[in-house]
């Protein structure tokens, strides 16, 4: 069994939204993320945009679904 990262976009056309967002987070908390290797940044500093990253992710399909939600005039709630 192999252990292999797969940071494959599954949604191709997300990919640049996804890169403008992880630049803006880094950004955000400080950390000096640039284009190419971020080799001399720590594992702590790339786990707190990862983090960060799906934390807004979730957030924005919360917000996505609750609107989604409150649009559905047939949701019972099941």
């Amino acid at each position: 069994m192999s252990s292999q990262n797969n940071h494959q976009v599954t949604v191709p056309e997300a990919k640049q939204a996804l890169n403008n967002m992880k630049f803006e987070i880094a950004r955000e908390l400080g950390i000096n993320l640039k284009q190419g290797d971020n080799g001399d940044l720590s594992a702590r500093e790339n786990g707190y945009v990862g983090g960060y990253m799906v934390k807004r992710l979730i957030q924005q399909a919360e917000q996505q679904m609750a609107g989604q939600m409150g649009n559905t005039s047939n949701y019972t709630g099941q």
